[in-house]
């Protein structure tokens, strides 16, 4: 979403830049029109390591990899390194032959410890520079670093009234249950949209697009109601308030490929996307189970690691199938077993992890299914840490 709004802006001003200076500034990118004619392309620095604005490695050699384009043709890219506590600069590296539409950049850096930047920095033919960063704490200090002021947020969807489908009996309880117990015990900040249309779903999603996020935010995006899966179209959906029962061309309800964009874009770098509906598990093409391997770190580094790697995970009530609701005045069986988890406070490090949910869960009639989509990284997880342990 942020690399649309440097293009927005330019569009409105582009035909304004005559003999003039402009200057647009983010979290993430720095733009300088300083020709003294009219630009008609502007570079974009697309980052693949580090994935995320702000990250933490116990190494002081650091993988840096992007890949920077342009329409009118590169001129420069370069590299610099520095504090990002005093601004000041260590060095810096022109890379040469730099000239086409397209650069990859793919190299190391040795960074000093501390909490430390990497810029790179590009200008096409027409003089328009383009500058982008990412932060590091680099060494001893990344072991444990764990922001202060990270949120925990919850957007719970929970539809039980249907224009056109059956009613059900338990996905509101169940969302107002699950966001009790996130905010009593794990202190999340929570969300609740009851019987929303499709186009409510949708508006909300995307106020969370527009949100701001600090790196170490986590987001929970959960959905209860129907499900639907489409033969024909091989497509799983969520069935909305106003989904229409004979609507072949699938048009009212909300597509898993739809859905998975619109999550994987919003900039919170930490979310998992739950789904208590029938045939959630057809939200990824690739149904796959999530491989965990032992730490021997204290629970704070184990925090501090999982929290440096962008998460976009999944976890549904079912596969390619339909799921039971429950028994009125009760709740789902998903959504049972997911209280269960969360009022264990995590345990005795109180720190509930994926992994611990999904054992939780493994003796369901119908197996919950687990993975990643978008732009998840291998390394990542989402943790509930339990205020006990705040």
């Amino acid at each position: 979403m942020r690399k649309l709004i440097p293009v927005f802006i330019y569009s409105l001003l582009c035909g304004s830049l005559y003999a003039q200076t402009l200057t647009w500034t983010s979290n993430e990118l720095h733009l300088n029109f300083k020709e003294s004619r009219s630009a008609t392309s502007v570079p974009f620095i697309t980052w693949v390591k580090p994935a995320m604005d702000y990250s933490s490695s116990q190494e002081t050699r650091v993988a840096i990899e992007a890949t920077v384009t342009d329409n009118a043709g590169l001129k420069a890219v370069v590299i610099t390194i520095g504090n990002s506590t005093t601004g000041e600069a260590d060095g810096s590296k022109a890379f040469e032959s730099v000239s086409g539409n397209s650069f990859s950049l793919n190299t190391n850096v040795n960074l000093k410890e501390g909490t430390r930047y990497v810029e790179i920095t590009t200008e096409n033919i027409l003089g328009v520079k383009v500058s982008s960063r990412r932060t590091l704490i680099v060494g001893k200090d990344a072991l444990d670093y764990i922001s202060a002021d990270r949120k925990d947020i919850a957007l719970i969807f929970a539809t039980d009234n249907y224009d056109h489908w059956d009613d059900l009996v338990n996905p509101i309880n169940d969302g107002q249950t699950i966001a009790r117990e996130l905010q009593d015990k794990y202190g999340f900040e929570t969300e609740i949209i009851t019987n929303a249309t499709t186009e409510e779903v949708f508006e909300k999603i995307r106020e969370y697009n527009l949100k701001r996020f600090k790196p170490q935010d986590q987001l929970l995006i959960f959905f209860a109601g129907h499900g639907l899966f489409d033969d024909a179209f091989g497509e799983g959906y969520v069935v909305a308030k106003n989904s229409l029962a004979d609507d072949k061309s699938r048009t009212s309800y909300i597509a898993h490929a739809r859905l998975r964009g619109i999550v994987n874009n919003i900039p919170c770098q930490h979310v998992l996307l739950m789904m208590d509906v029938c045939f959630g598990g057809t939200l990824d093409p690739v149904i796959a189970r999530a491989r965990t391997a032992a730490d021997e770190v204290t629970e704070r580094e184990m925090l501090a690691r999982k929290l440096s790697y962008k998460t976009r995970k999944y976890l549904t009530s079912g596969g390619k199938e339909y799921v039971s609701d429950g028994i009125a005045g009760s709740h789902s069986p998903f959504a049972g077993k997911f209280l269960e988890s969360l009022r264990s406070n995590g345990g005795d490090d109180f720190v509930l992890t994926l992994s611990e949910i999904q054992v939780g869960m493994e003796k369901l009639k119908t197996l919950p299914r687990f993975g990643a989509f978008g732009d998840d990284e291998r390394l990542s997880d989402f943790v509930f840490v339990s205020k006990a342990r705040k």
